[in-house]
């Protein structure tokens, strides 16, 4: 299996919306990771599992939350740009994935 590596922006957002739901209601920013955590293990095993997107990208919904893993299947890894929140512009990462 090939590893995942995430960009620092999407685990910047990891971080941030893990501790958005914890501060909302203890236990659900673990419930958030697990489930993110979740995503990450099905791309491993599935990496051309996800919807096609842009600039080569697929995307994985969060079970249980309205959020979508979006990565690109690259040669050496799989690399995640974005733990992207459903209402935010969508596309907002695809300077990310442009960069690399």
């Amino acid at each position: 299996m090939k590893r995942l590596r995430l960009r620092g922006e999407a685990r910047a957002e990891l971080i941030r919306e893990t501790l958005y739901y914890e501060s909302k209601r203890a236990g659900t920013g673990k419930r958030f990771s697990e489930a993110v955590a979740a995503s990450f293990d099905l791309i491993r095993r599935f990496p051309k599992g996800g919807a096609p997107g842009p600039a080569d990208t697929r995307k994985t919904k969060v079970k249980g939350f309205p959020f979508t893993v979006v990565y690109r299947d690259e040669p050496e890894a799989l690399i995640v740009f974005a733990i992207a929140p459903d209402r935010h512009q969508p596309g907002y990462w695809m300077t990310r994935a442009e960069d690399e």
